[in-house]
């Protein structure tokens, strides 16, 4: 196993156990976690392990501003994202430091759409008090350029939440572990 990065293959020995590591991992994180054929202790084990990252990324974003550092927000999605079969909308609520107060998935779809309700997002903001809001979806076909849907879909809400002035900050599109954001177009 020359081409597996040994630093990866050591932690996944902390978790699994060296033999057991070594006979799962073939290289691809996402595909490993994604593996059905595993134990079932294995997959417990991979699965804590994964919601303890996404966990510990939460609580970085509550304490800093998101905006201070994108690219733990593009990571967060990615993970949070990963093996998705099918469209899930997310708003990331920030106050107006632009910490985190609440991530929630709001509307799941199908593979290639998921229908949005403005009003229901407008509704969550303004029960957080929430000054601004970053949007992000996984795009399960593996295409992560955002469709004119997501385009016209962002210029709707930013609408609608101006009218309540709430910021939209950004609009993430992410597909395996590429992201593209809106606001870096």
């Amino acid at each position: 196993m020359n081409d597996v990065p040994e630093p990866t293959l050591d932690l996944l020995a902390l978790l699994l156990g060296k033999r057991t590591a070594k006979r799962v991992y073939r290289g691809s994180l996402t595909d490993l976690y994604l593996d059905e054929t595993l134990p079932e202790d294995v997959k417990m084990r991979l699965q804590a392990t994964r919601e303890l990252v996404q966990r510990w990324m939460l609580e970085d974003m509550r304490q800093q501003p998101v905006l201070a550092n994108p690219r733990t927000v593009r990571e967060y999605l990615s993970l949070h994202y990963a093996g998705q079969e099918r469209e899930i909308f997310s708003c990331l609520f920030v106050d107006n430091r632009h910490r985190l107060i609440e991530m929630a998935e709001m509307f799941a779809g199908t593979i290639d759409g998921a229908s949005v309700h403005p009003r229901e997002v407008v509704k969550r903001a303004l029960h957080h008090n929430a000054g601004g809001v970053i949007f992000g979806h996984p795009h399960p076909s593996g295409q992560c350029e955002p469709s004119r849907a997501d385009e016209f879909l962002t210029q709707t809400l930013k609408s609608a939440l101006s009218l309540v002035d709430v910021r939209v900050l950004d609009h993430m599109v992410v597909s395996g572990s590429t992201c593209t954001s809106f606001a870096e177009r």
